[in-house]
């Protein structure tokens, strides 16, 4: 009990610190990197290398802490009984994620080691790697999905009477017409966003017949981590699910501008599933697609201006704008999903139209997205960092 205390106590006063010197450390290398691109713009490119990677292993440190500390507070009782979350969930969702990630991060180091000393077994090593990562994420996504099949339980808030009553007079106090949890239009609104983004994707990318080689599945695994640990640097958090975070989506829309929709797709779809982990908030299976997997997938599609040729002289315009039509497509999952799981919500604040209220309150999207654009414009005024996304962009033919 005092462990489980310990634990819970030691996560919510990390966190605070956590996030300002997060920031201060981001404000320092940007600090850094300004004084040497106006003074030494000749080590800028190896700066900006060096900058990225120390990031990344503070951030990958960082994250690895936050989600064992985040691990061991779910296993307080007290905390599972109040968050209507089974104790089954720590088999079933944390320990497989995280087993998934140390695979993926492990693979992605080996992968870089290899490059330096012996680059004739990365072939080898990427195709073992993929292989292994994938046959693990394939589990975790079943035993997640086995999770929440069996934990799901209907009572009554999400699917109940769509009136407010007075308990002792029986007089209707409220009413906002149907908002009840309706499950067959989520299966369908699932169903037919999954249809279309993998079509649409497939059809922008259809000149590009590059595959996941194993530059593109470490780029991958990368993204993937240093996004997963800069969502845990939470800078609002709201009430029913969703974020604002410190550019957690810059890594993976980073990855989708330079290798373009198709993988962008599968990359935003693993991060999706990864983010069920943070206080999973979860009515319904086809709202667990909408909100996580699907969502986060979508945002894969700022890699549909890649063989356009549009702002090609302006990098941060097409990124900003990249970016954006990505983020817009995640916020309309979320708002499908807010209007037909949660309208709950919307009667308990009495407002009379769910689409609005889904609306307002999945806005938060965009503050997090404009976190995204300011780095991100920033990043690709460097003509150094520009060279280098252009390095890594796969030719299509």
């Amino acid at each position: 009990m005092l462990s489980d205390l310990l634990a819970g106590y030691a996560i919510d006063a990390f966190e605070p610190y956590a996030i300002w010197v997060t920031v201060g450390i981001v404000g320092a290398l940007l600090l850094a990197g300004l004084i040497v691109y106006l003074t030494a713009k000749n080590i800028f490119a190896k700066y900006v290398k060096t900058a990225a990677l120390s990031f990344f292993i503070y951030a990958l440190v960082l994250g690895i802490a936050l989600m064992i500390m985040e691990i061991t507070k779910h296993y307080d009782a007290e905390y599972l009984d109040d968050n209507y979350v089974s104790k089954d969930i720590i088999p079933y969702v944390f320990v497989p994620i995280l087993i998934t990630l140390f695979l993926t991060l492990a693979g992605t180091f080996t992968m870089f080691v290899l490059s330096k000393t012996k680059p004739e077994l990365i072939k080898k090593a990427g195709m073992i790697t993929g292989i292994v990562c994938a046959v693990a994420l394939v589990a975790t996504i079943v035993l997640i999905a086995l999770f929440y099949s069996g934990n799901i339980v209907g009572d009554g808030y999400y699917n109940g009477s769509d009136a407010i009553v007075d308990e002792e007079t029986g007089e209707v106090l409220y009413t906002a017409g149907q908002w009840d949890l309706n499950s067959a239009v989520l299966y369908v609104f699932a169903a037919v966003i999954i249809v279309l983004a993998v079509a649409t994707a497939l059809i922008i990318d259809r000149k590009d017949k590059s595959v996941f080689d194993t530059r593109c599945l470490a780029f991958g695994g990368i993204s993937i981590a240093l996004s997963f640990t800069l969502s845990y640097i939470k800078l609002w958090e709201m009430p029913q699910g969703g974020a604002i975070t410190l550019a957690s989506m810059l890594p993976i829309t980073i990855f989708a501008y330079i290798y373009g929709a198709k993988k962008g797709l599968l990359i935003g779809l693993v991060y999706g599933v990864l983010q069920a982990v943070q206080d999973p908030f979860i009515v319904h299976p086809a709202q667990f697609l909408l909100d996580y997997p699907i969502a986060f997938a979508l945002t894969g599609f700022a890699g549909c201006l890649k063989n356009v040729n549009v702002f090609e002289n302006l990098p941060q315009l097409k990124f900003a704008v990249s970016a954006l039509i990505g983020a817009t497509l995640r916020f309309i999952s979320h708002v499908l999903s807010g209007v037909f799981a949660f309208g709950a919500y919307a009667k308990d604040a009495r407002a009379s139209n769910l689409l609005a209220y889904s609306l307002a309150y999945n806005s938060f999207v965009f503050i997090d997205i404009a976190i995204v654009l300011v780095a991100g414009v920033i990043l690709f005024s460097s003509k150094s960092f520009v060279r280098e996304t252009e390095k890594l962009s796969p030719k299509t033919f």
